[in-house]
C-alpha cells in the first residue's frame, strides 16, 4: 500500500506529544505551528484516528491511541536515523527521497528535463514530483509534501524562502496575423482595448492585470482559462491577444497553429523564476543539491 505520511509529519507529532503544545513543538523543531498542526491534521487523515485531545487551557494532550500511535512513531523516526547514519557510512553523497513541485506552465518545460539531468548527477535520489498553482505548490510545502519548488515570486510569505535563478520580463503572445504581431514591441495602451486571453491561475492572474493597473490601464478580457496550452490555442485561432513571461520550446499552439511574441515596450515588473523552500527547515544535502543543480541548468536555457 502507497504511503502517504511523511517522516517529516511524524516528527512534529513526536514533538507536540513530547511538548504537549504546538507551540512549545514549534519552538524546539524550529518549524512554524501551522506546518505543525497541518502535519498532524494530515497523519490524522491518513490514519482515520484522533491523535489529540484539544484542550485551550491545557494544550494537547495525546488521546489513548494516540498514545500508541506516539510510542510506534517514535521507532519509526528512531529507525529512519539508523538509515541515514549507513548512508552516511556508505556514501558522501546526497541520497534518499525528495519531493519536488513544479508550477503548472513551467512544469511542461522544465520539470522532466531537471529531473533526468539530476537523477543522471545523484543516482541514489528518488525523485517524485508534483505539480500546481503557487497556493496548492505552497500547501505542499508546509505539509512537508514536497521539499522543494520551482516557481516564480508570486506573493511569497515570510515562511518560505525563494531563491531567484532567472528573471523574465512579460510578453505579448499574438496570433500570427495580428495587426500587431509585426512590430518590434508594443505597448500597453495599444494592447487594452483589443480582446485578451487571460490566464486565470491565482496569483498568475493578480500578475498579469497588475500591469495593466500600474499603466492606468484596463484590459477588455474576453476569454479566460487556466491551462496555457489554452490559452495558446486560443490566441493562435484569433480570440485575443496574452501576456505571458516563459518562451515555450515552439512558437505555435499545440495543433501547429503559429504564434508570435512580441516585447512589451517601457519598463514592467518581471517575474523571477527559482526554487521555493520552507525557510525554519533545516536544509538537506539533498534539497540544497537540488537547488544547486537548478541554479547551474536554469540560467543556461532560452528563455528570452
Amino acid at each position: 500500500m502507497a504511503l502517504r505520511f511523511t517522516l517529516r509529519q511524524l516528527e512534529y507529532f513526536v514533538a507536540v506529544g513530547q511538548a504537549g503544545s504546538i507551540a512549545a513543538a514549534s519552538d524546539a523543531v524550529n518549524v512554524s505551528p501551522p506546518s505543525i498542526s497541518a502535519a498532524i491534521s494530515q497523519l490524522e487523515r491518513e490514519f482515520g484516528i484522533q491523535l489529540f485531545i484539544r484542550q485551550h487551557a491545557q494544550g494537547l494532550s495525546l488521546t489513548p491511541g494516540g498514545r500508541r500511535f506516539f510510542g510506534e512513531a517514535k521507532l519509526v523516526l528512531e529507525a529512519a536515523d539508523g538509515l541515514h547514519e549507513l548512508a552516511a557510512d556508505i556514501a558522501h553523497a546526497p541520497r534518499g527521497p525528495i519531493g519536488i513541485g513544479c508550477f503548472a506552465t513551467l512544469a511542461p518545460l522544465v520539470i522532466a528535463g531537471l529531473r533526468r539531468s539530476f537523477e543522471a548527477a545523484f543516482p541514489e535520489a528518488t525523485v517524485t514530483q508534483a505539480e500546481g498553482d503557487q497556493e496548492r505548490l505552497l500547501g505542499m510545502l508546509r505539509r512537508a509534501e514536497i521539499d522543494v519548488a520551482v516557481t516564480y515570486d508570486l506573493e511569497i510569505p515570510q515562511d518560505v524562502r525563494f531563491l531567484p535563478l532567472v528573471n523574465l520580463p512579460p510578453h505579448a503572445l499574438l496570433a500570427a496575423g495580428h495587426p500587431l504581431a509585426t512590430l518590434p514591441e508594443v505597448t500597453l495602451e495599444r494592447l487594452a482595448d483589443a480582446p485578451m486571453v487571460l490566464l486565470d491561475l491565482p496569483l498568475s492572474r493578480d500578475y498579469f492585470l497588475s500591469l495593466f493597473a500600474a499603466a492606468g490601464l484596463r484590459p477588455r478580457i474576453a476569454e479566460r482559462t487556466r491551462d496555457m496550452a489554452v490559452v495558446r490555442s486560443l490566441v493562435a485561432h484569433g480570440y485575443g491577444y496574452a501576456l505571458a513571461n516563459v518562451r515555450a520550446g515552439s512558437e505555435r499552439a499545440l495543433d501547429g497553429t503559429p504564434l508570435c511574441r512580441v516585447p512589451l515596450a517601457g519598463p514592467h515588473r518581471a517575474m523571477a523564476m527559482g526554487t521555493a523552500t520552507m525557510r525554519a527547515e533545516h536544509k538537506t544535502r539533498l534539497v540544497a543539491a537540488f537547488e544547486a543543480h537548478c541554479r547551474d541548468r536554469l540560467p543556461a536555457m532560452e528563455w528570452g
